[in-house]
């Protein structure tokens, strides 16, 4: 089984993850994982925070000259704003004399500081924003990529790309889904649309000119996976929904739909579903079953169907501020404005990478799930055999 925790505070001294259930033998670097890790810093609309960090890993167990043992591996990222923040974080108590730093008690509204603070009784917001803060995405990006190294051994690519900022929406309709990485990768924004990026980064200075924060919506493709990852035999099982949970569970997603999602309630089922067609002419290895469409965005009853998963997750508008919203303080009661430390204007193109990471994991998990083994070499005698038995089945006359 393919899984991970997570640790850290976002100015503790590091972010660390352990990852368990990759397969021994797994080419593991730390080259690939930072090119994720950089990949989440950028984007237009990012703050202070990306200026002071430079993210990359360092892998302190569970790989051995390159490719994983099988047994855990563990991920750090340091954090580099840990040596401004050693007093403020300081795991030890402090001296005598020395005072702690004051409590925060206003919090922000859309955050975690306030229900942080009721559920586990701080006085101190920060105890909860520290833990709840979207720099702990590093660590999920870094979880990401080992699973991108999975997914790859098996032809499996992930790649996003950005499709709304502030309510300018780009037509994705007729990009080439095998081209998303190649058009957005150079945005700014992520966009694959020039002119709809022009007008996203003049909303973003327009709102950061304000004050305010945008939100937007970010489309993950993934291409190459086989029909069979995930179930409906439980409700916990369906890949829909494995994927609706680890996109909800990014910080500030607030909606996820596969396909053409919210836009099937609103057309026929004749004009939803993918209808079937076999290509068996040629014979052979060249015999498919293939879709007119792919409105399902590559899922059927909690089941990949071999055609490209398509899936996308709305992001909320950041919620620090910096024109403040009204808050309490919950020490006075007293109305204030809100808390405010330094934030991002949009974080919708980081929130993409994010994404890439958490669909690339859950795919990671089933494909461990579907083909097992404890090594590389075991999973892929069983892809390969199961592979083979799918395209018997598809050929013509069986």
């Amino acid at each position: 089984m393919f899984r991970f925790l997570t640790a850290g505070e976002s100015h503790g001294p590091a972010l660390t993850a352990i990852v368990e259930g990759v397969p021994a033998g797994l080419p593991v670097l730390a080259e690939p994982i930072n090119v994720q890790l950089k990949r989440r810093q950028g984007g237009y609309g990012r703050g202070a925070r990306q200026r002071i960090e430079s993210d990359t890993v360092e892998i302190l167990s569970g790989v051995r000259f390159g490719r994983a043992l099988g047994s855990p591996i563990t991920l750090v990222v340091r954090n580099r704003d840990w040596a401004n923040w050693t007093t403020k974080m300081s795991v030890e108590p402090l001296p005598d004399g020395q005072a702690e730093t004051p409590a925060i008690t206003v919090p922000r509204p859309g955050h975690a500081d306030y229900t942080g603070m009721m559920k586990y009784n701080h006085d101190d917001l920060r105890n909860a924003l520290e833990r709840s803060s979207a720099r702990n995405t590093a660590t999920l990006v870094a979880v990401g990529a080992v699973a991108r190294l999975l997914l790859a051994e098996f032809g499996v690519t992930v790649a996003s790309h950005v499709v709304n900022i502030g309510g300018i929406r780009v037509d994705a309709d007729h990009i080439d889904l095998r081209r998303v990485a190649e058009l957005s990768e150079d945005s700014p924004v992520r966009v694959a649309d020039r002119e709809a990026e022009a007008r996203i980064i003049a909303a973003i200075d327009e709102a950061k000119y304000r004050g305010d924060t945008l939100g937007g919506t970010f489309e993950v493709v993934a291409l190459g996976l086989p029909v069979g990852l995930g179930s409906y035999s439980q409700w916990d099982t369906r890949i829909d929904g494995k994927l609706a949970q680890a996109l909800m569970a990014i910080q500030a997603i607030k909606g996820v739909e596969v396909g053409i999602g919210f836009r099937a309630a609103d057309v026929p089922g004749s004009q939803v579903h993918d209808a079937f067609f076999y290509d068996g002419a040629a014979g052979g290895e060249e015999a498919r079953f293939r879709r007119g469409s792919n409105n399902a965005g590559g899922t059927e009853g909690g089941i990949t169907n071999g055609e490209p998963l398509v899936v996308r997750a709305v992001m909320k508008p950041i919620a620090t501020l910096m024109k403040q919203l009204p808050s309490v303080n919950l020490q006075t009661k007293e109305g204030v404005p809100a808390f405010a430390e330094r934030s991002d204007v949009c974080a919708v193109p980081a929130a993409a990478v994010v994404g890439e990471a958490m669909v690339g994991i859950v795919l990671a998990q089933e494909m461990c799930a579907k083909f097992g083994g404890d090594s590389l070499t075991e999973m892929r005698a069983n892809y390969d055999a199961y592979i083979a038995r799918v395209a018997e089945r598809t050929a013509q006359g069986k």
